[in-house]
């Protein structure tokens, strides 16, 4: 393989050679001499195996200019080659043509004694400036007489300076050929010209079946050309949440300033690898994605690379990413591979092999090994695989598998038979956790009870349990993953991975009763490392770990109290951790799997349908959590009391999926019926009893009805305070509720000091980035607006939209809360342009989200009604009004506020096409309507007497709108000051307005 590099000046021609394994070390060597003027051409040393060594090495003279041989410890072993074969063409090739040839080494072991006659400059361990400085010698060609410019961004990295940030699995040694592939790879994702113009593609799906090479050459990919990029980062994506994580954690080591919020971890990331900041240079690997449902959220933009592995046609067919099929091994690869594996393989013998398995890798690197570990002739394995018959050997093989795979397989696990029993019981408990990674310490550590007695005593004896693993890894089926301790130099393992082919092949083919007993095991070791406090975020780590082997170990399937109790738990952490996908995946497999094995108000079931319906309503999919919250509230109505702990729970989240659909009075009912049956039943200050009250009053301040909201959160504050103090996030949660209802009663100057506090607090005891510190700003910036503070308010509030899109998305009710009254404050003091767009897209999504009548959508509208006003759109501006107005009516009743500061703004509208009478006709309903819900002296009543005297005045009422207005500015100097934005705004005579805010839900 010839890649010729551009010639910068007239220095003389160098050919680079070397193992395609060391790409790396050729294309920096190349770069350096580009720079000093000479041209350069990278030709891949590979030399057929029926090809005289002596011919292959002489042919490299025919290349342009010097020769440069790049030496390493493949290079002497492709062919492959003997010592002999390379000490004869040796010594008849280079003495004759010793000017020519030259050679630098980065081999970890020793080199033939007979490489001593091409004089290689050892470059291990070295920095880039003595690399650089013997390559240089060893060629004769001059240094550089001055510092050379800044690097450029795109030259190729010293390979002894990994990226800055690299993930990938270690480096398979026997990897061989392939070099088509991953050429073809590179060039697609380099592009035409390295350096110049867009990359041909920038996401490449590999496809292929089962054991073909697909992750191999993704790894061989990114340790070949990971030198490229600044960040290479691997992801396995059988299971969604093991994916999640693994792409959250690339967040710290970006160096992102995140919470623990994977969904705020993952869109941060995202963000980073768009905008290309801090690198702009990256490759992510996702591994076994083949759910491109699941996974494809997860691919992030911008301009680096993505790789993924994957058994189907769906990226490529959907336009996801670019396909490449990934063929079986040619013959050339197979028999070379084959006499690597197995040296003592003849050409003929190893052609023979991979006949019989169809160049298929994983087949050849199983029987392979096998002939390198066992006496058995090849001739009479290699006709044991051809019949077929596995039986021979005394294995049971299901006919759902290749034949070559069965009997391969079959002869392996008989031999691991003889040898240890104990390591073929092991491999078969492998098969019931997930295959990327088998958890060897939790195996190891498990308790004695939880294991089967052979393997129990295996645990018990390290050197046992160690040699049983690697008698694993010979089997090539498993491959371990070392991690070294900081106490000690001992490398332990940290996870084992097991090809799914092979995986899948064990659990089928055990009898039934075997696989039973097998799951078991697998979930009581599980339940055994259940740290039991899923909301606890010191052991969210370990729940992340346990979740990816739920399905596998036939978690969802036991009916052991303690493993449901784990199936739980995981549930609540996801819940606790925003991934609701993911528990509502789970939530929805247990109950298809026992909804007709058990009754609806077994304990268990009841927790997994009340997380259901919660998993639900966090996911805007209201309806659905209404019907299911709904139906287990009939079945335990029906069966008992009204005090029932299960029952007022499940009450308590129906009443919370309705608060969500805007159903406040049924909403607020419900959470009075359920605080008066836990405040029985527990006692008035009962956690669960306080949760309810707070819910309650959440319910009261939907319905408008402000000071009884305000009075029950501060009672709940009260205890809170006492009982937790004031960093605890029960505490500051309250203390933020209670900051918002006095912001919506008007007294802005209480609400801003409380919330200022509240949000520091938040900082220090929960950081910046979770979803309740979001909330606590968003609430701190609207009482600075409503305080006067604008520009800290701008400011505020456009950070805190931005970074909600990041924690919960574009359309989560959070965020379309945070960017509708972010566009009402753009409306006002910023760019009627943007808050045009955002304030009709907050619009649409309610509508979607919510429906039509819903009183957030119907606000919302209204919102956008007032920016037709400023763009002089009057016509529409009042068509608008008049829609909010009924259906806000419609929605919450005339006396609720919201309806109140719609009709404040249909009676602006009116006034404004000259329909005077209408317009002081509704704004003296309004006042009234106001004084007797909110009070003489609240805002909006000051404002609906505001609009009243503008009304007046237009009628030519001169007298009675004086009096209205003098009225409004002394009530508002005395309650909000003379300098506020309201009072100086009525002074000036400007029309008042009312903006829409939804409330948190």
């Amino acid at each position: 393989m010839v890649g010729t590099s551009g010639n910068t000046g007239s220095g003389e021609h160098i050919t680079i050679s070397y193992a395609g394994f060391n790409r790396p070390w050729a294309a920096w060597i190349s770069h350096q001499l580009e720079q000093l003027g000479h041209g350069t051409t990278m030709l891949r040393w590979d030399p057929p195996a029926d090809s005289p060594l002596t011919e292959e090495l002489a042919g490299l003279l025919a290349a342009e200019g010097r020769l440069l041989m790049v030496l390493d410890d493949w290079y002497f072993k492709l062919g492959p080659k003997t010592h002999e074969e390379w000490t004869s063409a040796l010594q008849e090739v280079v003495p004759d043509h010793s000017e020519r040839f030259a050679a630098v080494s980065v081999a970890t072991q020793r080199l033939p004694a007979t490489a001593s006659v091409l004089r290689p400059a050892d470059l291990r361990d070295l920095d880039a400036v003595e690399a650089n400085r013997r390559v240089l010698n060893r060629l004769g060609v001059p240094a550089a007489k001055r510092r050379p410019a800044d690097p450029d961004a795109n030259a190729p990295r010293f390979p002894n300076d990994p990226p800055e940030i690299w993930n990938i699995p270690r480096r398979n040694n026997r990897f061989t050929g392939r070099d088509t592939a991953l050429e073809e790879l590179h060039g697609k994702l380099a592009g035409p010209v390295p350096g110049l113009g867009q990359p041909l593609e920038t996401r490449i799906a590999l496809y292929g079946i089962s054991g073909v090479g697909k992750s191999q050459i993704a790894a061989e990919y990114a340790h070949r050309f990971g030198n490229d990029y600044d960040v290479v980062w691997w992801i396995s994506a059988t299971n969604r949440g093991a994916a999640r994580e693994q792409l959250a954690e690339l967040a710290t080591r970006l160096g992102l300033p995140v919470g623990q919020e994977l969904g705020d971890r993952i869109r941060a990331v995202h963000e980073a690898l768009r905008v290309g900041r801090p690198y702009r240079r990256w490759l992510l690997i996702f591994d076994s994605a083949d759910d491109m449902e699941q996974i494809e959220d997860l691919v992030p933009d911008g301009r680096g690379h993505v790789l993924i592995t994957t058994l189907t046609r769906d990226w490529s067919g959907s336009g996801s990413a670019q396909e490449i099929e990934v063929l079986p091994f040619t013959r050339i690869e197979s028999v070379a591979y084959a006499r690597r594996r197995a040296p003592r393989l003849t050409n003929m013998e190893a052609d023979k092999l991979a006949d019989a398995v169809q160049d298929l890798p994983l087949l050849l690197a199983q029987t392979a090994a096998w002939l390198d570990a066992n006496p058995m002739a090849p001739k009479e394995y290699i006709e044991l695989i051809r019949r077929g018959e596995p039986s021979l050997v005394g294995i049971r093989i299901s006919t759902d598998y290749p034949m070559a795979f069965q009997t391969s397989w079959a002869i392996t696990l008989n031999t691991l038979r003889e040898r240890s029993p104990a390591a073929v019981e092991l491999l078969k408990l492998f098969a019931f956790f997930a295959p990327d990674a088998i958890p060897v310490p939790m195996l190891a550590r498990a308790r004695r009870g939880d294991l089967p007695e052979y393997l129990a005593d295996l645990a018990a004896e390290p050197i046992s349990w160690n040699t049983a693993l690697r008698r694993l890894t010979e089997s090539t089926a498993v491959r371990l993953d070392y991690q070294v301790a900081q106490t000690t130099t001992d490398p332990a393992v940290e996870t084992a991975q097991m090809h799914r082919l092979y995986h899948r092949f064990l659990r089928s083919d055990m009898p039934e009763d075997e696989r039973d007993a097998m799951s078991a095991t697998a979930c009581r070791v599980l339940a055994t490392a259940d740290p039991q406090s899923p909301s606890d975020t010191r052991t969210w780590e370990r729940y992340a770990a346990l979740i990816p082997h739920l399905e596998p170990a036939g978690v969802l399937d036991s009916p052991e109290t303690s493993v449901q109790e784990l199936l739980l738990n995981c549930i609540e952490y996801l819940r606790v951790r925003g991934e609701y996908r993911i528990g509502l995946r789970l939530c929805e497999q247990f109950l298809s799997r026992w909804r007709t094995r058990i009754a609806p108000t077994q304990r268990t079931m009841l927790v997994i349908t009340h997380q259901h319906a919660n998993m639900l309503r966090r996911l805007g999919r209201y309806r659905e959590a209404e019907a299911v919250g709904s139906a287990i509230v009939e079945e335990l109505t029906a069966e008992r009391g009204p005090e029932d702990g299960s029952l007022l729970r499940a009450q308590d989240g129906l009443a919370g999926t309705l608060m969500a659909l805007g159903s406040y009075s049924q909403a607020r009912d419900i959470f009075d019926s359920v605080v008066r049956g836990r405040t029985e039943l527990l006692g008035p200050e009962a956690p669960l009893t306080l949760s309810s009250r707070s819910n309650l009053a959440s319910a009261l301040s939907a319905l408008g009805r402000y000071e009884e909201a305000l009075t029950l959160f501060g009672e709940v504050l009260l205890v809170w305070e006492r009982e937790l103090r004031s960093r605890h996030h029960l505490t500051l949660g309250a203390v933020s509720s209670y900051a918002r209802v006095l912001r919506l009663l008007g007294r802005y100057t209480d609400a801003l000091s409380r919330q200022e506090m509240n949000v520091r607090l938040y900082h220090q005891v929960m950081g910046r980035h979770t979803p309740m510190t979001l909330r606590a700003e968003h609430n701190l910036a609207l009482c600075m607006r409503r305080s006067g503070a604008v520009t800290q308010a701008d400011a505020l509030m456009a950070d805190v939209v931005e970074r909600s899109r990041r924690v919960h998305g574009p359309r989560h009710p959070e965020t379309l809360m945070m960017q509708a009254n972010y566009a009402t404050f753009l409306r006002e003091h910023g760019d009627l342009g943007e808050a045009k767009e955002l304030g009709e897209e907050a619009a649409d999504r309610y509508r979607t989200l919510v429906g039509e009548a819903h009183p957030f959508t119907v606000g919302t509208l209204g919102n956008t009604g007032l920016v037709c006003w400023e763009f002089g759109e009057r016509d529409n501006a009042l068509a608008i009004a008049e829609r909010a107005l009924s259906g806000m009516t419609e929605a919450v009743g005339p006396d609720h506020p919201w309806t109140l500061g719609c009709a404040l703004n249909a009676a602006g509208a009116r006034n404004r096409v000259d329909d005077e009478e209408s317009a002081a006709e509704l704004s003296r309903d309004t006042l009234e309507r106001a004084k007797r819900v909110l009070g003489d002296t609240h805002p909006l009543t000051l404002s609906a007497k505001t609009a009243l005297a503008d009304d007046l005045r237009a009628l030519r009422r001169g007298q009675e709108a004086s009096k209205l207005e003098q009225e409004a500015v002394q009530q508002l100097t005395e309650t909000l000051g003379a300098e506020h934005p309201h009072t100086l705004s009525t002074r000036r005579r400007r029309r008042p307005y009312w903006d829409f805010e939804p409330q948190p839900v």
